[in-house]
């Protein structure tokens, strides 16, 4: 299906189920990555993934293309992780107050035979790194990473203003540098 994901969306309310279908072969991937990176465990991401495809199919009939669905989407995921962390009695908190504005990453070679080893370790590296960010800027990171949403999107992902969201993305890859040191670049 060419349609974009709001179109596919409000088909899927209409009752069209192939529509679903589409929807969920293009979002699983990104969508359980940062489920999966913001849990401990493989079995809490599992739950969670599951719970948080329920919601938006629970959800379907209030659905209103107002922003775009993956928004939508990883709305309810946010939500969905709020209520596990607190649960377990983990607060969102960000350290927002850091100064240093930080470049964007440059890119390297990676289609080096010699360097797929290196790639690997830093593969390695950069999950510890993510998974020890503060939870805001995580999430934040994740969002942006997996879900492809911009800082406005995470702003209205995650109930913060523009301006928080973006300082969350540039905390958390200032840390991310931080933890690959020079090797990241």
């Amino acid at each position: 299906m060419g349609s974009s994901d709001e179109e596919l969306m409000l088909a899927y309310a209409g009752g069209d189920a192939k529509a679903f279908e589409a929807l969920y072969a293009r979002h699983k991937g990104p969508v359980f990555r940062y489920v999966l990176r913001s849990v401990k465990t493989r079995a809490e991401a599992d739950e969670l993934f599951q719970d948080v495809w329920m919601r938006a199919i629970e959800a379907r009939l209030r659905y209103r293309p107002e922003a775009k669905f993956s928004t939508w989407l990883y709305t309810i995921a946010h939500h969905r992780l709020i209520d596990h962390w607190r649960a377990r009695g983990l607060a969102l908190v960000s350290l927002d107050d850091e100064e240093n504005p930080v470049e964007e990453p440059r890119a390297g070679p990676a289609s080096e035979p010699a360097r797929l080893h290196e790639a690997l370790d830093t593969s390695r590296r950069l999950a510890a790194a993510i998974a020890a960010l503060p939870l805001a800027q995580r999430e934040a990171f994740l969002l942006h990473h997996e879900g492809e949403l911009t800082a406005a999107e995470i702003a209205g992902a995650t109930g913060v203003n523009e301006e928080a969201a973006k300082s969350r993305l540039r905390y958390a890859m200032k840390r991310l540098r931080e933890a690959l040191g020079d090797d990241a670049n």
